[in-house]
């Protein structure tokens, strides 16, 4: 359960919502403006806190640890690919990648990163920066520095929403490519329907609370390889 406190009014924003998400799966949250579903991510990532409840990442209880040991779980097991890319300017596209790496003291895994960068279809623009790059490949250099430290679940808040359909549906092919590839989990926050059906669970919210929770068949764009979607280009 979350509230918040609006005033003397306390507000809502998650009402019994109890949910686990299953390893090496895509789950897209969805629910219309309000609904809650961002809340639900920010809970569950860390980076807010339930009025009440618990959070289970991965085995680590994340209710009532303290921001530091917050800050050493989210750097360690989990990935966010956000809305507005997030990437630092001065840094060139593998500086980006591998930064939460180097920020927590350890050396970069070059294999991992130049494999990741091939799958992503950005091997060849390693050299960068981001202002040199397109929306598109901006954002899969966020997909990539999400994924580079082998996170336990990769959190994706609205990750199409600055980008055009083409670029979009890429970016949703390679979320896709690392559950089925790299065995990664991923949950994706998003108001797009068309998005969701990349996903192979919905989660549904309306009013803070979980109205429907639906298994589903990835769409058939989400098996198109990446590599097709680049020579369509």
């Amino acid at each position: 359960m979350k509230n918040y406190r609006q005033g003397t009014a306390v507000v809502r924003a998650l009402d019994g919502v109890s949910v686990g998400v299953r390893r090496a799966r895509f789950t897209a949250v969805v629910g219309p403006s309000g609904s809650g579903k961002s809340t639900l991510m920010h809970c569950v990532a860390g980076l807010d806190t339930v009025t009440s409840g618990s959070i289970v990442l991965d085995g680590t209880e994340l209710t009532g640890l303290s921001d530091r040991q917050l800050t050493r779980v989210r750097r360690k097991q989990i990935g966010f690919v956000f809305q507005s890319f997030n990437l630092l300017p001065q840094l060139t596209a593998y500086e980006n990648i591998v930064l939460p790496v180097t920020m927590s003291g350890a050396r970069p895994d070059r294999e991992r990163v130049d494999h990741l960068c091939e799958v992503l279809g950005i091997a060849h623009r390693m050299t960068h920066r981001p202002a040199e790059l397109s929306g598109g490949q901006q954002q899969r250099v966020a997909v990539a520095r999400a994924l580079v430290a082998r996170p336990a679940v990769v959190f994706a808040d609205e990750p199409t929403g600055n980008l055009d359909t083409r670029a979009g549906a890429e970016v949703l092919t390679m979320l896709r490519r690392s559950v089925d590839d790299l065995g990664q989990s991923v949950v994706m926050v998003t108001h797009d329907p068309a998005a969701a059906r990349y996903a192979d669970r919905v989660l549904t919210l309306a009013d803070g609370r979980l109205v429907q929770d639906e298994h589903v068949a990835p769409c058939a764009e989400a098996a198109a390889p990446a590599a097709d979607l680049m020579r369509r280009r």
